[in-house]
């Protein structure tokens, strides 16, 4: 039988029971739309997650020094990591790293709509916005001069600019007390990826000189230390030098904590592979119960049909022309109804991407895979049916009522 020919009779067959028809193929659009929503939910949520962690900072290594309560007072204090640790950080890994940077933290209260309230004020220098991947809302950040020549301005949060002068661009020039000192705001920023206060940034912060700041603090503790690696591929390396230096420039009974994001997002990519391996084999699930409902309507079918196989036989049709016949009816339900579930499965995320500016992103490997799926699946469960009706004895058949 030429493939045309089968097609045509597969064709007009289903055509016959269209509702039968459209509701077994019902399962397999709703099994690649799954399969392709999945993916694509998988994949945005990974990419969320991957970049709100490396939005807190590229290729960083950070550290701080991690002092015991039977550690006695005087050496507390020189064991904290100091500026010149940070120094020495610079000099010696010059080749490896872009920059790293001190931050000293303090707390001072100032008066914000109307009473007085608890803000957080952290010491750095000109590498800090870089570093931490800080956006600048309005005005500059701290440059070179403004720590060399210990200069009292100051950067504010946004959230702080917005309660104390009413906006971002309404707070350069205005002057902030801090420590009693008059500090002139010049510029405000916020994080790229809020951090909800696990930082050392609270939403109401003042950022200024670190050379300013050791004049508000009685010892010198550098917590955290930030060091921003040149590559990925720098950053374990970079993590092993800096706890060499630390430990290497401080008494040996001191100890340094140093860490990077690397476990985080090690951490983040396998929940999203876990997640989406779970995702994709309940969507599996979906397609096998599609197929085992293709095989129990194509048995039914053969049932029905018994009579026209046996006149089909008859007039010289061998038992593989049957064969075929009625596993190519089974895929084409599984084809049909998987290139319907796969449009449908496309149509909604970029139904989004045009409604929002929210890019989701379709993977064409999902597509190809569903399509495929949807071709073996019917291949598969189609071959019971198809081969019962092949081996249905033609006089049998001529009988059958």
């Amino acid at each position: 039988m030429l493939l045309g020919e089968a097609l045509s009779f597969s064709f007009n067959a289903l055509r016959a029971n269209r509702v039968r028809t459209f509701l077994t193929a019902l399962g397999l659009v709703i099994g690649n739309a799954s399969v392709i929503l999945v993916v694509t939910i998988s994949m945005t949520s990974r990419d969320y997650i991957l970049e709100q962690i490396e939005g807190i900072g590229s290729n960083m290594v950070y550290a701080s020094a991690t002092v015991g309560a039977q550690t006695g007072g005087a050496q507390v204090d020189a064991d904290y990591v100091k500026m010149s640790d940070v120094r020495a950080v610079r000099q010696e890994l010059d080749s490896q790293i872009l920059a790293a940077t001190g931050v000293e933290t303090s707390f001072d209260r100032l008066v914000i709509d109307g009473r007085e309230e608890d803000v957080t004020v952290i010491g750095s220098d000109q590498y800090y916005n870089p570093v931490r991947n800080m956006i600048v809302l309005a005005g500059r950040p701290l440059d070179a001069s403004d720590v060399a020549l210990s200069q009292k301005v100051a950067l504010v949060t946004e959230r702080l600019a917005k309660r104390l002068f009413g906006g971002q661009e309404p707070a350069i020039g205005k002057m902030v007390k801090i420590h009693g000192l008059d500090f002139t705001v010049i510029g405000t920023f916020k994080e790229k990826v809020e951090s909800f206060g696990l930082s050392e940034l609270a939403q109401e912060t003042v950022l200024i000189p670190i050379t300013v700041m050791s004049y508000f603090v009685p010892v010198e503790r550098i917590d955290p230390l930030y060091v921003q690696a040149r590559s990925a591929e720098y950053v374990p390396v970079v993590t092993e030098d800096v706890q060499k230096i630390l430990e290497g420039r401080h008494r040996a009974g001191a100890r340094y904590l140093v860490q990077n994001l690397n476990a985080i997002l090690d951490a983040a990519k396998k929940i999203a592979l876990i997640l989406s391996l779970v995702l994709v084999l309940v969507s599996a699930i979906a397609l096998i119960i599609s197929g085992i409902g293709i095989m129990n309507i194509m048995l039914v079918t053969v049932t029905e049909r018994t009579r026209e196989i046996g006149v089909r036989m008859a007039v010289g049709a061998s038992r593989r022309d049957i064969l075929e016949q009625f596993l190519l009816e089974a895929v084409l339900i599984s084809v049909v109804g998987g290139g319907a579930g796969i449009v449908l499965g496309v149509a909604m995320p970029l139904t989004v991407r045009y409604l929002t500016d929210f890019v989701i992103p379709v993977s064409k490997l999902s597509i190809a895979v569903a399509f495929v799926v949807s071709a073996v699946v019917g291949l598969i469960f189609g071959l019971l049916p198809a081969n019962r009706a092949a081996r249905l004895n033609p006089t049998e058949a001529l009988r059958y009522e």
